[in-house]
């Protein structure tokens, strides 16, 4: 066992990464230094002979100098800083003490033979924030969910395939599903199909005893098509995501090649993890009124602190709760609308929903497209209907009212180009506001084509050069972000994360994924698809979507703690109370932030 130095806690990140001999020749070499309040630490530029972890006392971080000098971070005890500075021999800010503060002495040559010593120890300091965050989760033991993110559909308990020609009757379908031991049938396809199809036993049970047709009967009108695939090298919760969203129990799995090699069911991915999600998804499916959505739906934020107690990936953890919502809207929009007119509407998600980036309920943000030439009576009345349900369900009405309700948001899909084209020409704060949300719309309920249609008005913008730079602005409008951490005690000790963090990637990933056209809507979807296409570097390829779900985490654990002490959930985030651990995954996040930022100004030449 390392002998322990007083206050220096060495089993807490990054010391932990340490074995027991690192620890004890980190300890031996450990001294003490005293800073008084005002003085200078370290200097922006030069080398320092220490790593420093602060026992008590605060000290600051800048950015440039004079009136030019920027404040980019508090430390406190426990803190660490100074490591940059040994490693690359200058540091990349100015660090003053901001009271009397005490701090533990790593010499720079111990420090650096720790470096030599231990490659995980090394890969912390050296590494980008993907890999930090990852030797960190290494550190934990995985929960059943942890093993459920990490497990890939290939190694899950798949049941074999079997293919039957159209034509075969009910009876030897029902024969081959007893001889090959499954509860599903491919069936090929015949000639006008898209492509094959699925029948189950459910199916011939009812073909039989609730439509009454004969045993003989092809079962190659009953197949469901099109058919759902999932790829063998995805992980098990994304097949959970697939089965929610689309309300279905069996799912195909494609290999690389493309070829189907098995059929993968709830009761197989439940064998690896008991989900709620399912539970929520079966009783929004059987709910006839408003009521029952909304008691299906106030499970949703358990699931959610469930997921994310248990160390859910960000994304994965999106996407299932976006699944959900969708079924939630699509559910409320049947109830409101008569069924004969869905053809001839389409109803649109927008914003961080429309990019399935929503976690807890929050502003309704929904449009509406109408054929050209479509009268529906009764619109009005009915989007009233179903903007009012979503409220009563505990999705609060848009304070900027962009809503169905809102008849600015309700347009035939000739009215809809014309409004994108009014927003190529109106260079204006509103203008961009709305381009920018309508840009991440997802079809949800009723005719997706007619959303399809309006597709390439939009994706044009991409080539208007003074319009995306514009768009382009709002990157940089909220200010540094790195600044929060030095501002806290101004907005009552709360950071707002979403406004100097999330939104800068989040519409920075827009512009570009629009000037490149791109037409994903997720964030996390476009920049890969930047970096494919090398619009964005590997670097920040890879540190972006860190930054982002750190950011997302931080947030959505504030949110649920809000909850918890019974007030409403918000963007700011309580630094203070943070753990030293997220603190200085912040600052990491923030500085990514900061260099994103960099480079869109850069790409589309903007100001400082």
């Amino acid at each position: 066992m390392a002998t322990p130095v007083p206050g220096l806690d060495l089993d807490s990140p990054p010391f932990d990464l340490l074995d027991a001999g690192q620890k004890r020749r980190l300890s031996a070499a450990v001294d003490l230094a005293y800073h008084a309040a005002g003085s200078r630490i370290i200097e922006a530029g030069e080398p320092s002979a220490h790593v420093q972890v602060i026992l008590k006392g605060e000290v600051q971080a800048f950015d440039g100098r004079g009136a030019d000098r920027t404040r980019f971070a508090d430390y406190g005890p426990g803190d660490l800083f100074g490591a940059f500075a040994v490693i690359a021999g200058r540091a990349r800010h100015r660090y003053e003490a901001v009271q009397d503060t005490v701090c533990f002495l790593v010499p720079a040559d111990t420090f650096q033979a720790l470096l030599a010593d231990n490659p995980r120890f090394a890969a912390y300091f050296h590494e980008a924030l993907s890999v930090k965050r990852k030797l960190l989760a290494d550190q934990q033991q995985p929960s059943e969910l942890g093993r459920l993110m990490l497990t890939r559909i290939a190694d899950a308990q798949l049941a074999p395939v079997h293919a039957v020609p159209p034509g075969t009757g009910i009876a030897a379908a029902a024969a081959a599903l007893r001889e090959h031991r499954v509860d599903c049938l491919l069936v090929d396809p015949a000639a006008g199909d898209a492509g094959p199809g699925i029948v189950t036993r459910t199916d011939l049970l009812d073909a039989l005893a609730v439509q009454g047709l004969d045993r003989d009967t092809a079962v190659g009108p009953l197949a469901s098509r099109p058919l759902l695939f999932v790829r063998a090298d995805e992980v098990l919760f994304q097949a959970l995501v697939t089965m929610t969203e689309h309300h279905v129990e069996r799912v195909i799995v494609r290999d690389a090649d493309g070829k189907a090699i098995g059929s993968l069911g709830l009761a197989e991915v439940l064998a690896h993890y008991a989900s709620s999600s399912h539970l929520i998804s079966l009783r929004l499916a059987r709910a006839a009124s408003v009521e029952e959505i909304a008691d299906a739906a106030r499970g949703m934020t358990d699931l959610v602190r469930q997921l994310h107690a248990q160390g859910a990936k960000m994304s994965y953890l999106m996407e299932m709760v976006s699944a959900l919502n969708s079924r939630i809207l699509a559910r409320v929009f049947a109830l409101c609308v008569p069924p004969e007119f869905h053809e001839n509407l389409c109803l649109l998600v927008l914003g961080s929903e429309g990019r399935r980036e929503q976690i807890l309920k929050t502003d309704q943000d929904n449009a509406l497209v109408l054929a050209d030439g479509f009268d529906c009576p009764g619109l009005p009345d009915a989007m009233q209907a179903f903007s009012a349900a979503l409220e009563h369900i505990g999705y609060p009405p848009c304070p900027g009212k962009v809503m169905v309700n809102n008849p600015h948001w309700r347009l035939g899909q000739s009215a809809w180009r014309e409004r994108i084209g009014e927003w190529a020409r109106v260079a204006d704060g509103q203008s961009a506001l709305d381009l920018a949300i309508t840009l991440d719309a997802r079809p949800v309920a009723g005719n997706p084509a007619l959303y399809e249609s309006l597709r390439p008005a939009m994706q044009a913008l991409g080539q208007d050069a003074i319009g995306l730079k514009y768009l382009a602005e709002a990157t940089l409008s909220k200010g540094n972000p790195l600044t929060w951490l030095g501002q806290v005690r101004e907005t009552d000790g709360r950071a707002d994360l979403k406004r100097g963090g999330v939104f800068p990637l989040v519409h920075g990933l827009r512009v570009l994924a629009l000037r490149h056209g791109i037409g994903h809507r997720n964030s996390f979807d476009r920049c890969a698809s930047l970096v494919k296409a090398g619009a964005l570097s590997p670097e920040l390829g890879r540190d972006v979507p860190q930054a982002l779900a750190v950011l997302m985490r931080l947030r959505l654990g504030q949110q649920l703690a809000d909850i918890d002490a019974g007030h409403p959930p918000s963007n700011g985030v309580d630094v203070a109370a943070l753990r030293r651990l997220d603190r200085e995954l912040l600052r990491d996040a923030l500085r990514v932030v900061n260099a994103f930022k960099e480079h869109v100004a850069d790409v589309f030449h903007l100001g400082g």
